[in-house]
């Protein structure tokens, strides 16, 4: 199960995940990041409450980056735990995205 409190204003968007970001879940987050990333160019994402991330979040998270990217805008995510700080160090994603 996954969480999502979003919190957006003037252009910049923040949002807090809490459970699990996995192939089930991962569809939620997609959709969610569409509507935001046509409005917001600084996009923070909280996983303070994020207990788990699959290849299929990763995938949403890259293609957010991507998007961001392509507006010159900022995305970074904050409040990594360990276990998912580990699966960014081990695919390499701790080089593509902002990890605060």
């Amino acid at each position: 199960m996954l969480n999502i409190v979003n919190t957006a204003e003037a252009g910049k968007a923040t949002l807090a995940l809490e459970g699990r970001l996995d192939t089930v879940t991962s569809p939620e987050l997609e959709a969610e990041l569409k509507g935001i990333l046509d409005g917001a160019s600084e996009l923070t994402l909280d996983f303070e409450k994020l207990e788990y991330v699959s290849s299929a979040g990763l995938r949403v998270l890259l293609s957010a980056q991507k998007a961001i990217n392509k507006k010159n805008g900022i995305m970074k995510i904050v409040h990594v735990n360990d276990v998912i700080s580990e699966v960014f160090e081990v695919t390499g994603f701790s080089e593509i995205l902002t990890i605060e």
